[in-house]
């Protein structure tokens, strides 16, 4: 059957290869519309017959109507969040029942700033947080700050040498009440800029690893875990940081490659005039070697295997030639030199075969009485030195340049030095073992799924922890050393120091005299209690911990899975039974355009604060949450332009929606529209189809972003409602929409209209939410009968009636419009001619086309 019809420009369609284009029923659904629709023609049509709504909300002055502003000032959205925190949103209510969602804020340094790190983890977890509020669950997002034991000391010893003063300067108790100075008067930096991101935690709640109660906490779980032998002293092998004079976290060293030098020394062979070839990079370290060792089958040295060999510079020390087949026969010569003091593979190879460990360094980096002459020299002064010598008695043989693998500080920035030093440890072995048997019995899900495997190899293969660190500023640790007496063997652990001093008065007499460690616990000892001595552990009748613990989801970067995230599982069940937390979904980093790491030596740092400023926190969000878990992101200037676009699309959609309500003294026209209900399905196939259409594609999209929500597939949720918003909403309903706003003269058909454009627009703002906040709630505030915040209001109902075959008609005229449009371009056609055009379709095609033929030609007829 043929249709004709007259569009806005004299075009006819005649023959058999033109027509088929035009056959709406060959064409595929493209959700992206090219044409914008900005420019329609409102002259050629009757001006509207409604009266803009002017919004109660933006009578407090927190909230900006569409009505009133071009776009939406981003100025506001400090205003917006005071507002909500004055409001109590943020607090979890169990008004409408359900199972609490919790989430413990990872607690960034105190003495951080802003980066796009804490940008991501704010934005995701906001996303989770907001969505499971509005879907009714009692939701609690607990914020706090970790104390940073060596970033915090360094930044006020760097302070007080402005000053002129040292830290040795002043007592432990003089300096630490300077720490707490900075930290009241600087501490809250990053909380405000934290909030700035729009994070809705909980704020009465927050918490900071040396408060009164967490303090407790780690005082009680380092007793717990000595009383069960998981706690001991001796003397090992850390990272040490001579500068900082302390011992160092695996996490708090960081790896590069950096230009050096390997150097070539021979080894002779005791009794022969033989010569064994090491290649080091650290000779410093050779008078600390207790073997050397070759590969069992590399043939070049099997003959030496079981004599000794004489260390150069030691006066004649001999040690012994072994066999292990962990030696690298390509690398260098083929020959390791073994120092268990000053290398952590070496170590671990010297346990295992029971050879002695040489310390040849002091603390503070220069070489101790095991050096000999040497003693006394800065590592690096003794390495020149060395070397000078050995070429002098013909022991060198060369030097070659050679990139190695340099451990720095990641706080002071200076190499970190292997270093056999008495400290404190924990057991881990055990702990692991149930770690592990969470994550295999589905207790604990981690996200991606990959990330399991890694986590699995960590525990399956981990060392004890060090947790004792050689600073003032800290959890002290609990235990007290009797004067007189062996540190190693004699000493009480307590809660506090009247009851050491009680217990070492029972055990050693009343004219006993005590004296506390001088050292703190690591950071992360106190920081693997986070998810429940933020809830009152260890008092387990606290209210909190009993409403709040397990928590739901712990979110944070991939990179410190096992430092912090594996910790904490170990640490919740051991203490509470439990695991902390039901799901680990772990981030990417945040990279720049062209993929590289941010740095400042690139110049390639993205400020979050200065994107806020020029994009807003809206587009910022949206942009960083349209990742995949645990795959890094490449941030762009022109994403965050995009994404600042689609904020006024959104404004400008708003815009229309107001302007085309009716006045608020015509009652009438607000009933019609109130009695416009979409929840069933007799009430939506009634509608006309541009109507029926787009509530149908907007039940299909709520099923589908909350089954996107509920999976955490936070980018498919942000590209769903983006794709619908953009294209089914902005360029094709609201056009669709103006046939009956402009044009009609029934009422009725106005009124379905507006209900229409009020409901769908809703719906998207509370989809989005999560999201995009500012925007949204202002939107939200602006339009009529708000009877609550958009952010406490309710998640759209599911399983709401959609009718497929609507959807395929608009399809197909969807279809129809693109060839058109197509034609009109390919042949040149001015866009004021009108023209004729015969559709070829079938009878049932036709019929519906024709009968929507007013509020289609209005969408078809548009210019762009």
């Amino acid at each position: 059957m043929i249709l004709q019809m007259t569009l806005s420009s004299p075009f006819l369609l005649s023959s058999c290869s033109s027509a088929h284009r035009l056959n709406p029923l060959l064409f595929s659904k493209r959700r992206h519309c090219p044409f914008k629709f900005s420019h329609f023609p409102f002259h050629l049509l009757t001006k509207p017959r409604f009266f803009t709504v002017a919004a109660a909300a933006t009578e407090n002055g927190v909230f900006t109507s569409p009505e009133n502003a071009k776009s939406f000032d981003f100025s506001s959205e400090e205003r917006i969040y005071n507002w909500w925190e004055s409001q109590g949103f943020f607090k979890p209510t169990f008004d409408r029942g359900g199972d609490p969602f919790v989430v413990s804020m990872p607690p960034p340094n105190v003495t951080g700033s802003l980066h796009m790190g804490h940008a991501m983890f704010v934005a995701l977890e906001d996303i989770m947080v907001r969505y499971n509020r509005m879907k009714g669950r009692p939701t609690l997002w607990l914020p706090g700050t970790d104390h940073a034991g060596i970033a915090t000391q360094l930044v006020v010893e760097k302070m007080l040498a402005s000053e002129g003063i040292k830290r040795t300067d002043m007592s432990r108790d003089e300096f630490t009440k300077r720490v707490w100075e900075w930290k009241e008067k600087y501490g809250g930096t990053i909380t405000n800029q934290i909030k700035r991101l729009g994070a809705s935690c909980d704020w009465t709640r927050e918490r900071f690893t040396l408060d009164e109660q967490l303090s407790q906490a780690v005082i009680e779980a380092f007793i717990k875990l000595h009383e069960k032998g998981l706690i001991y002293q001796g003397s090992y092998l850390v990272n040490w940081s001579p500068n900082l004079q302390t011992a160092v976290s695996d996490l708090e060293v960081e790896y590069s490659e950096e230009p050096g030098t390997l150097y070539h020394i021979k080894y002779r062979v005791a009794g022969q005039s033989d010569f064994l070839t090491v290649a080091t990079t650290r000779p410093e370290t050779l008078f600390g070697d207790v073997a050397i060792a070759v590969n069992p089958k590399d043939d070049r040295y099997s003959k030496f295997i079981g004599k000794m060999a004489i260390v150069p510079m030691t006066y004649g020390r001999h040690v012994p030639i072994i066999a292990d087949r962990h030696v690298d026969k390509d690398f260098g010569t083929g020959v390791l030199k073994i120092s268990p003091g000053h290398d952590h593979n070496d170590y671990y190879l010297a346990r295992k075969l029971g050879l002695p460990i040489l310390n040849v360094m002091n603390k503070d980096g220069t070489l101790n009485e095991v050096a000999g002459l040497y003693c006394g020299l800065d590592r690096f002064e003794a390495r020149k030195k060395l070397w000078s010598e050995l070429e002098e008695t013909g022991l060198a043989v060369r030097k070659e340049p050679h990139t190695s693998r340099v451990p720095r500080s990641q706080r002071g920035g200076e190499i970190i030095e292997p270093l056999v030093s008495k400290q404190w440890f924990v057991t881990m072995e055990s702990l692991a073992e149930k770690a592990l048997l969470a994550v295999e019995k589905g207790e604990l899900t981690i996200m991606p799924e990959r990330f399991e495997k890694i986590y699995n190899h960590w525990l399956s293969n981990i060392k004890d922890w060090c947790i004792s660190r050689q600073l003032w500023w800290g959890h002290r640790i609990p235990v007290w050393y009797i004067v007189g007496k062996n540190c190693e063997e004699d000493y009480i652990v307590a809660r506090n120091a009247d009851e050491a001093l009680e217990k070492a008065r029972e055990k050693y007499g009343k004219n006993v005299e005590i004296y506390q460690d001088p050292d703190v616990l690591d950071t992360w000892f106190s920081s693997a209690l986070w998810p429940f001595s933020t809830l009152g552990w260890p008092d387990v009748a606290a209210e909190d911990f009993k409403k709040f613990y397990p928590t739901t989801m712990l979110e944070t970067g991939h990179d410190i899975l096992f430092f912090w995230v594996a910790r904490m599982v170990m640490m919740g069940i051991e203490f509470t039974g439990t695991v902390p937390f039901s799901y680990v979904y772990l981030h990417g980093l945040i990279r720049d355009s062209q993929g590289r790491k941010m740095s400042k030596t690139l110049g390639n740092v993205i400020d979050p604060l200065d994107t806020i400023k020029e994009f807003g926190t809206d587009a910022l969000r949206f942009t960083i949450s349209l990742g995949t878990a645990g795959q890094d992101l490449n941030l762009s200037t022109e994403r965050l332009t995009a994404n600042k676009s689609f904020t006024n699309k959104l404004w400008n959609a708003g815009k229309f929606v107001l302007q085309n309500m009716p006045s608020k003294t015509d009652e009438s026209a607000w009933e019609a529209i109130k009695n416009c209900k979409f929840d069933k399905e007799e009430s939506v196939l009634v509608l006309p189809l541009p109507e029926c259409w787009v509530v149908s594609e907007l039940h299909v999209l709520i099923d589908m972003v909350t089954a996107s929500y509920d999976k955490f597939f936070f980018g498919d949720v942000g590209r769903e409602i983006y794709d619908f918003f953009w294209s089914d909403f902005a360029d094709w309903y609201i056009e669709a929409s103006k046939a009956r706003l402009y044009q009609s003269e029934a009422d009725s058909a106005s009124s379905e209209a507006q209900a229409v454009l009020l409901y769908v627009f809703e719906n998207v703002l509370k989809l989005l939410h999560p999201f995009m906040p500012f925007v949204t709630e202002a939107l939200w505030q602006a339009l009529p009968d708000r009877k609550e915040a958009l952010i406490v209001s309710p998640w759209p109902q599911t399983s709401l009636p959609r009718f497929p075959n609507s959807i395929k008609k608009f399809e197909n005229f969807q279809a129809l419009t693109r060839a058109i449009r197509n034609a009109r371009a390919e042949y040149s056609v001015e866009p004021a001619k009108r023209i004729s055009a015969s559709i070829v379709a079938s009878e049932e095609v036709i019929q519906y086309i024709s009968g929507h033929m007013l509020s289609l030609l209005t969408t078809s007829t548009s210019t762009c």
